[in-house]
């Protein structure tokens, strides 16, 4: 008698994944259809500068944004200890693709990452939505977003298992506690 395998049921898509596609459609249309409307009562010329215009203006703050990170990194280099204030790029640098995006939509999505009210709603949005991916309890690789949240927590105590082991250095031999200085000790060659 032949035992037959059971069928495994496939993992079910979060309710992101299964909307994802239909937001991303709508929101589309929705800029397309802005842009129409814009445009026959503007005239597509005026469309046209306002689009060539976000585009330079989001170039303009991502490069802002590129060069002040760069000046905090090579701040933080010199002097390792200091804690550096959040210097907000990555909110500046979305924004900025945001108003590179064809669209007017967009734009204004753009201008509330910028304005500091709006931008600590969107950063505590984004913190909620951190902090729920990295308490779920979904399997791994069944969530994309779940599992690139538990990486980078995991890299950022930096343990490739995520635990923190707290202890001291001890010298078996004196008891003492903490680095010594040099060991001086002759040890012979290790022969092969």
């Amino acid at each position: 008698m032949t035992q037959q395998a059971t069928p495994t049921r496939p993992v079910p898509r979060s309710r992101l994944r299964r909307v994802l596609p239909l937001l991303i459609t709508a929101w589309l249309v929705l800029e397309i259809w802005l842009l129409v409307e814009v445009g026959s009562s503007l005239g597509g010329l005026t469309v046209l500068l306002l689009l060539i215009a976000g585009v330079l203006v989001g170039g303009s703050l991502i490069k802002r944004a590129g060069l002040k990170a760069l000046s905090a990194a090579i701040e933080q280099s010199k002097n390792p200890q200091s804690q550096q204030p959040q210097t907000g790029t990555s909110m500046t640098v979305l924004a900025g693709l945001l108003l590179i995006v064809p669209g007017f939509l967009s734009d204004l999505v753009a201008l509330t990452l910028l304005f500091p009210p709006t931008r600590a709603l969107w950063r505590a949005a984004g913190r909620r939505v951190a902090d729920k991916a990295l308490r779920s309890t979904v399997a791994a690789g069944a969530d994309p977003f779940a599992d690139a949240m538990r990486l980078q927590e995991q890299l950022r105590i930096h343990r490739p298992d995520g635990k923190v082991i707290q202890g001291e250095v001890v010298d078996p031999e004196t008891g003492r506690r903490g680095p010594q200085g040099p060991d001086t000790t002759y040890r012979p060659p290790i022969a092969g």
